[in-house]
């Protein structure tokens, strides 16, 4: 039998790495992983954390404003960029440190280098090599830009994080959820910002009526939507760029953010050299088990570009920990999973939009309904909030909740377990409602 330094080496130590490898060393088995960045990946060092925490801080304008209308005597103050740029960092230093310790006790051993694979069972991490029984690659994905002439000038939600200052104006280029989350980001923080999409509305993929509405509430809080601008050129000028649509239109700003997709990061590691099939965009084929073509080598998140989450890469490590080193087959299950947007306001949504619904069952019945939030009425913001629920006609069982509104995400969590139970619009009219909450629109809706 052959001998290897690790029963499995991990490459890449953000969420679904890190979850996967410390799994697996609660069994038992040898486990090492190398990172050549900071540990805890997209996530926790340039996503969902950092982004979240900007997010929270531009929520403060609101309240300061809202404040009046409760007899607060209330000015928005001054805001200091800088201020909230050391605390973010400061955070994310502390989480970074988090992910290292908890590797650190789970007995796995962390490689800071790069690593490449030499063959199946070999890795290649800065100036040594190890071997390995299984290896996992679990190396995310990366901003990428549109092939248009000058857009490698524009910065990405990479560069977003670590400005060293505000720019007066701002244009992102992107409809998607983080095109969406940095244009609401930069407008709550004081920047002009417009935003330019290719199609007819933001948020491609999700329900139309929750894009529709969405739109409506950005444009309400100043935020200048361009729909159907295909770009053509970027320049830079005295002061800021130019941008110049194949139409003619042109756009002078301050600044451009490029948040046109991600792809995954899987070039120059030695995927296709072992034979690791490949997709066209560089995502790793896996099969249900998360294996490769490549027997002995796995991958999990970003990188296969299946549902590239956060809390999905985690199960998915988790899965393959449980089926290779405890005797415990899981699959991952990719039905009702339950995505937030942290727009302004956020968007909350589970199962299938009207549209996949009509698709897959024919005949449906829409529940919805669009009203302004209790904490409105006294504060004067004219915002909304809007619900929608997707139930099939024969059967009743519910198959999609969406909601736009700052409490989405929160409700929309607790929405997901009863999916996933079957839950019908019966189960949920005989549950009796939280009042006065937001959420019990969900089970009062007729």
């Amino acid at each position: 039998m052959a001998h290897y330094d690790f029963d499995l080496f991990t490459i890449g130590a953000g969420s679904g790495g890190v979850a996967a490898s410390r799994r697996a060393a609660s069994y038992g088995p040898r486990v090492g992983i190398c990172e050549d960045s900071r540990v805890g990946g997209t996530c926790v060092i340039r996503g969902c954390v950092p982004k979240k925490l900007l997010m929270y801080g531009g929520q403060f304008r609101d309240a300061f404003e809202d404040s009046v209308g409760y007899g607060w005597d209330s000015r928005v103050p001054p805001f200091d960029w800088p201020t909230l740029l050391q605390n973010k960092d400061r955070e994310i230093d502390r989480l970074n440190q988090i992910y290292i310790t908890m590797l650190a006790k789970a007995g796995v051993d962390l490689f800071t280098d790069r690593g490449r694979l030499i063959d199946a069972h070999t890795v290649q991490v800065g100036d040594r090599t190890v071997t390995a029984e299984r290896i996992l690659i679990a190396t995310g994905g990366w901003p990428v830009t549109l092939p248009v002439p000058g857009m490698e000038q524009a910065i990405t939600s990479n560069e977003a994080l670590e400005l060293p200052a505000l720019p007066h104006s701002l244009v992102v280029v992107g409809g998607g959820y983080i095109a969406v989350e940095f244009a609401c980001i930069f407008r709550a923080l004081g920047v002009q910002v417009t935003e330019v999409i290719r199609g007819e509305h933001l948020l491609n993929g999700f329900d139309d009526d929750i894009r529709i509405a969405l739109e409506t509430e950005m444009t309400r809080r100043g935020i200048r939507i361009e729909s159907g601008f295909k770009p053509e050129r970027l320049e830079q000028i005295e002061g800021g760029y130019r941008l110049t649509a194949t139409d003619g239109r042109v756009l002078e700003t301050e600044l451009v953010m490029a948040a046109t997709g991600r792809a995954p990061n899987s070039r120059g590691i030695g995927l296709e050299e072992v034979g690791v099939a490949m997709a066209g965009n560089g995502a790793v084929k896996v099969d249900d088990w998360s294996r490769t073509s490549v027997p002995n080598i796995y991958a999990v998140g970003d990188v296969t570009d299946r549902v590239n989450l956060t809390p999905v890469a985690i199960t998915e490590g988790r899965a393959m920990a449980e089926t290779l080193f405890n005797n415990n087959p899981i699959q991952v299950n990719y039905d009702n999973i339950p995505t937030a947007v942290f727009g302004s306001p956020h968007i909350g949504t589970v199962g299938l939009t009207e549209a996949q619904a009509r698709d897959r069952h024919g005949e449906i019945d829409i529940y919805r309904t669009s009203f302004r939030p209790m904490k409105n009425t006294l504060s004067g913001r004219e915002e909304k909030i809007m619900i929608k629920l997707i139930a099939d006609h024969a059967t009743g069982r519910v198959l999609g909740c969406h909601m736009l509104g700052n409490d989405a995400p929160e409700i929309v969590q607790g929405l997901g377990v009863a999916l996933n139970c079957g839950a019908t619009k019966a189960d949920f009219d005989r549950t009796i409602g939280l009042h006065p909450s937001a959420a019990e629109e969900f089970v009062t809706l007729r």
